[in-house]
């Protein structure tokens, strides 16, 4: 099992915002009254040059007898479309999958008895701009007081995707894929060597994106010949070991990025042919590797060579 090379706040989701969407919780005695109660406005995606951006205005009623620290847990309408809660707080993620669930913070501290507060959340889907208008069904949006409640609200929603004439009448559904459609290929890498006696060079790699499956995380796995080590990427992000992430967030369908692996070889190496590395693209969604159409063009292999100053 590979592990992501980003800090992701995934967790477990609690027992008790779980049972709010529908898990089994163990038996409670029946409570009185709701201690909370939850409505939503509508969730209108919007298109762009990157995908359809919109949010979901959410009002929390609390009717506690105390100050209330609450959560509020989101069921996603289509899988990896939550981008957060505004204002930002933070954000525990659970998978039900394909569609996550989401268990946040709701901004502004406690709450008092018999406040309403209202806030939004922030959904993003990278897939192409289409003509017509979309929906995906079965958004779901449940609010716990933390006091084991289960009789706390729940509210649905759907996500409706806005064409690019700007009609929202008569939605065909939003299906995004599961299965990813990606490749990767790779350059020769020269190191050259520096005035300390090492060697430093790189190798460029290019992935490209075919379609709108979700992604966590975009990260490269590189194995390198002895005496080589990867030292980097470039634009900059975290590398690992050998793995390192894709910068540059998720991508669009059809869109290709190239990035540059740094590598570095210690004084005293030979000059000459060191090998050949391969890089292998991870596509990961929910913590999990998705399976790719043709997993044969995820890896790319690239050749290895020192050479002295000119």
């Amino acid at each position: 099992m590979t592990m992501s090379v980003r800090t992701k706040a995934f967790a477990g989701v609690a027992g008790a915002a779980l049972a709010l969407l529908g898990t089994a919780a163990p038996a409670q005695a029946a409570p009185t009254k709701n201690d909370t109660s939850v409505s939503v406005g509508r969730l209108v995606l919007d298109p762009s040059d990157r995908g359809y951006h919109g949010t979901l205005p959410v009002t929390v009623r609390y009717r506690g007898t105390q100050v209330g620290y609450l959560q509020v847990t989101v069921l996603e309408p289509t899988p990896g479309s939550f981008d957060g809660v505004l204002p930002q707080q933070p954000c525990f993620f659970g998978s039900t999958s394909p569609n996550r669930t989401l268990v946040c913070e709701i901004p502004g501290g406690g709450l008092q008895p018999g406040e309403n507060r209202t806030f939004d959340l922030a959904f993003t889907v990278l897939t192409t701009a289409r003509s017509y208008p979309m929906v995906a069904t079965g958004g779901r949006v449940a609010v716990n007081a933390g006091d084991g409640n289960p009789a706390n609200d729940t509210a649905k929603f759907d996500a409706l995707f806005r064409s690019t004439s700007g009609s929202l009448r008569n939605p065909r559904p939003y299906v995004r894929n599961l299965v990813t459609d990606a490749t990767v290929t790779a350059g020769s890498a020269t190191l050259v060597r520096q005035p300390d006696g090492s060697y430093l060079g790189s190798v460029p790699v290019t992935i490209r994106y075919r379609n709108d499956a979700p992604q966590s995380d975009v990260e490269l796995e590189t194995n390198l010949p002895a005496g080589v080590e990867l030292r980097g990427i470039e634009p900059q992000d975290v590398c690992v070991g050998g793995w390192c992430a894709v910068p540059g967030g998720g991508f669009m369908p059809g869109e290709e990025r190239t990035v540059t692996l740094k590598l570095y070889a210690e004084p005293g190496t030979v000059a000459g042919p060191l090998g050949t590395g391969t890089t292998t693209l991870h596509v990961r969604y929910d913590n999990q590797d998705l399976p790719d159409v043709d997993p044969s063009d995820n890896s790319a292999p690239f050749t290895v060579t020192a050479v002295d100053a000119g």
